[in-house]
Protein backbone atom coordinates (compact mmCIF):
# COMPACT_ATOMS: atom_id res chain seq x y z
CA UNK A 1 0.00 0.00 0.00
CA UNK A 2 2.70 2.12 1.10
CA UNK A 3 4.62 1.44 -2.38
CA UNK A 4 1.54 3.09 -4.78
CA UNK A 5 1.63 6.25 -2.73
CA UNK A 6 3.01 9.60 -4.17
CA UNK A 7 5.59 10.91 -2.41
CA UNK A 8 4.84 14.57 -1.76
CA UNK A 9 7.58 16.84 -0.14
CA UNK A 10 7.01 20.59 -0.23
CA UNK A 11 9.57 21.41 -3.02
CA UNK A 12 7.80 18.96 -4.98
CA UNK A 13 4.09 20.78 -5.03
CA UNK A 14 3.52 23.40 -7.46
CA UNK A 15 4.35 26.73 -5.80
CA UNK A 16 1.30 29.37 -5.27
CA UNK A 17 1.46 32.62 -7.38
CA UNK A 18 2.27 35.13 -4.92
CA UNK A 19 1.04 38.23 -6.61
CA UNK A 20 -2.64 36.53 -7.07
CA UNK A 21 -2.17 36.12 -3.28
CA UNK A 22 -1.35 39.25 -2.22
CA UNK A 23 -3.28 41.61 -4.52
CA UNK A 24 -6.44 39.26 -2.67
CA UNK A 25 -4.38 39.96 0.61
CA UNK A 26 -4.69 43.38 -0.38
CA UNK A 27 -8.39 43.85 -1.75
CA UNK A 28 -9.71 41.60 1.12
CA UNK A 29 -7.82 44.68 3.94
CA UNK A 30 -9.49 47.47 1.13
CA UNK A 31 -12.98 45.61 1.22
CA UNK A 32 -12.62 45.35 5.53
CA UNK A 33 -11.80 48.75 5.78
CA UNK A 34 -15.13 50.09 3.90
CA UNK A 35 -16.63 48.17 6.21
CA UNK A 36 -15.87 51.60 8.27
CA UNK A 37 -18.54 53.52 6.33
CA UNK A 38 -21.86 53.18 7.73
CA UNK A 39 -24.26 54.04 9.97
CA UNK A 40 -23.37 52.78 13.36
CA UNK A 41 -22.64 54.75 16.39
CA UNK A 42 -20.16 52.55 18.23
CA UNK A 43 -16.46 52.77 17.70
CA UNK A 44 -15.36 49.07 19.03
CA UNK A 45 -16.15 47.56 15.68
CA UNK A 46 -14.04 50.33 14.13
CA UNK A 47 -10.89 48.62 16.17
CA UNK A 48 -11.17 44.91 15.09
CA UNK A 49 -12.00 46.12 11.73
CA UNK A 50 -8.58 48.26 11.51
CA UNK A 51 -7.15 45.79 13.26
CA UNK A 52 -7.92 42.83 10.63
CA UNK A 53 -6.56 44.84 7.99
CA UNK A 54 -3.36 45.49 9.42
CA UNK A 55 -3.10 42.04 10.06
CA UNK A 56 -4.03 41.31 6.40
CA UNK A 57 -1.22 43.97 4.88
CA UNK A 58 1.27 43.01 7.92
CA UNK A 59 1.11 39.13 6.12
CA UNK A 60 1.79 40.92 2.59
CA UNK A 61 4.96 42.73 3.93
CA UNK A 62 6.10 39.64 6.41
CA UNK A 63 5.96 37.52 3.44
CA UNK A 64 7.90 40.07 1.44
CA UNK A 65 10.31 40.30 4.04
CA UNK A 66 11.33 37.07 4.63
CA UNK A 67 11.59 36.06 0.65
CA UNK A 68 14.27 38.88 0.14
CA UNK A 69 15.95 37.79 3.15
CA UNK A 70 16.27 34.33 1.79
CA UNK A 71 14.42 32.77 4.93
CA UNK A 72 10.94 31.07 3.25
Amino acid sequence: MAAEEPILSPDQRKPTNRKAMYAALVIGAVINLTFLIGNHTGRIEDVFVVLASVVLVGLVAADVWLRRAGLR
